[in-house]
This record gives structure tokens, sequence and C-alpha cells, in this order.
């Protein structure tokens, strides 16, 4: 598997291709909600891939602090369908916390049913649960 971790200027037009088909197919299709995907933050991130082969399989979002939230934010974390189940969802949570200092702030709004997986890295509920485009949420946050 290659990982990789680049701005939105280094993206090749296939790897930005790549994202947007697999944020599609999983955030639109799979999950059956219908909202703005390419919502201009993508422009202003680092964005996070792992590729088996030619295949992206898991992809995450990296929103610098003052974009979305005061602090950086974690977003669009997906795992493709068949390559679930395997710790590829832990291991791109991992590789995105280590890309900064420990003791960075990180916020990110997570699909409820998470929630367990993320205060597994040290998150922590903040507030209470919200529809996102009709899914349940919760604000999380890690070394507030």
């Amino acid at each position: 598997m290659i990982w990789n971790c680049k701005d939105y200027n280094d993206l090749s037009k296939d790897e930005l291709y790549d994202i947007l088909k697999i944020r599609q197919e999983v955030f639109i299709i799979e999950q059956n909600c219908n909202y703005l995907d390419a919502d201009s933050f993508d422009q202003v991130s680092q964005h996070l891939t792992c590729y088996k082969q030619s295949e992206l399989i898991a992809y995450m979002r990296i929103v610098p602090e003052g974009e979305i939230y005061p602090n950086i934010s974690f977003g669009r974390i997906l795992v493709k369908q068949k390559f679930r189940k395997i710790g590829l969802g832990k291991e791109i949570i991992q590789r995105a916390i280590n890309v900064f200092p420990k003791d960075t702030t990180i916020v990110m709004s997570a699909q409820l049913y998470l929630t367990q997986l993320y205060e597994n890295f040290g998150f922590k509920i903040i507030g209470k649960e919200y529809l996102e485009d009709e899914i349940p949420h919760i604000k999380m946050i890690r070394n507030e």
C-alpha cells in the first residue's frame, strides 16, 4: 500500500479524480446522501490517500485551522467498502494525527456510529448530536 499526504496543488489530475470519485461512491451513493461534496475547502486542504496498486482505497481531508473551525479539522474520512475491517480506518486516523505535533488541537464532525473509534485516539465529544445531511453526527475534539 502506498500512503501520501499532499496539498491540493500537488495532486495530479488523476489523483484528484480518484478522490472525488471515491467520495461520491461512499458518501453520496453508498450512504444515499445528496449534498455538495465540492465545497471549496479542498483547495486549501491536505489530502491523505492510501492506494493499493492503482486503486484508491482510503482517504481523508485535513483542513487547516481557520477554514471550517478555529482548529485543524479532519473530514471526509473513508475506506472503500471492500477494504473495511482490516484496520485501514484506524491507520488513516493515526497517520493523520502523526502529521502534527502531539499537542495539536484537532476538531471533526463525526458520524455518530464512529464516536468510539475516534475516542480511542483521544477525541472527546463536545455538544449534542445533530443531523448533517440527514446523518447523525457529533462534534469531537482532540487536545482541547
